[in-house]
């Protein structure tokens, strides 16, 4: 990877607020929980599952696992455009360029906006929707066909592995092998 293509992957990494709401809509950051649960000693590293919050999900009613939904048939843009306030179109590889001067664009990890990510395995690019902070480093995203399978993805735990915590570099959970990614 070059360092161009690394700066703009980092750009774009976390899109979060990249799409937080509708133009008119200032994006503003949720509050981040779990503090104590990251230290300087894990800036830049994967740890080694996400974070058990047995809190998280209080009003869920069972499904604060990870879960993958089956026969949906669903790419990933159309699913986070129905599942936000987003009114994008075009590939996710877009999204980030399409979103300036129309919605709301940060690194910071906001619920309910969109995190667009670029260089991840074959694909172009994804898009996802925030639905929870779990803690400074860990979010929780809604999203289809990461796997090129059309499924959806639902409470699916995403993680900063970044050196400096600025959401540059993260890792996605794998429901089906119940591991993070390989790649960042």
């Amino acid at each position: 990877m070059t360092a161009g293509s690394l700066a703009w992957m980092a750009s774009l990494a976390f899109a979060c607020a990249l799409l937080g709401g509708c133009a008119a809509t200032p994006a503003h950051a949720a509050p981040l929980s779990s503090e104590a649960a990251f230290n300087a000693a894990d800036l830049g590293t994967t740890p080694p599952g996400p974070i058990d919050d047995p809190t998280l999900f209080p009003d869920d009613d069972g499904d604060s696992a990870p879960a993958a939904v089956e026969g949906a048939r669903l790419q990933c843009v159309p699913y986070a455009r129905a599942h936000s306030n987003i009114d994008l179109h075009g590939n996710a590889y877009t999204w980030w360029d399409k979103a300036a001067g129309v919605y709301a664009r940060s690194s910071t990890p906001v619920v309910d906006s969109v995190i667009a990510l670029n260089g991840y395995g074959r694909h172009r690019g994804h898009v996802a929707v925030v639905r929870r902070i779990v803690s400074p480093r860990e979010i929780r995203i809604d999203h289809a066909n990461w796997l090129d399978d059309r499924a959806i993805y639902v409470n699916d735990p995403v993680v900063d592995v970044s050196a400096d915590n600025d959401w540059s570099v993260v890792k996605v959970w794998n429901i089906r092998s119940k591991s993070w990614g390989t790649r960042t």
